[in-house]
């Protein structure tokens, strides 16, 4: 079963995952910016649809800001 949480399938082309690309076409900063305005929609989101809020919704805001905790740090080194 697919991990729709930390690596969905539909966000790879091939083997490449999308941050990755978007890291690459648009540089690190970006794309820390990219994962901050995702982890606030999931949080945002969190509650609007039936069944919400699940822990899938935290989940998904929880890995665009350990992902961007992650960029922080390749910066800093």
């Amino acid at each position: 079963m697919a991990d729709q949480v930390n690596h969905p399938s539909h966000y790879n082309q091939g083997s490449v995952e999308c941050t990755d690309a978007l890291e690459a076409a648009l540089g690190t900063q970006n794309t820390i910016a990219f994962c901050h305005g995702n982890a606030f929609k999931y949080l945002w989101r969190a509650g609007s649809k039936p069944g919400n809020p699940t822990k899938q919704d935290f989940e998904k805001a929880d890995w665009y800001i350990r992902k961007a905790i992650e960029l922080i740090e390749k910066i800093e080194k």
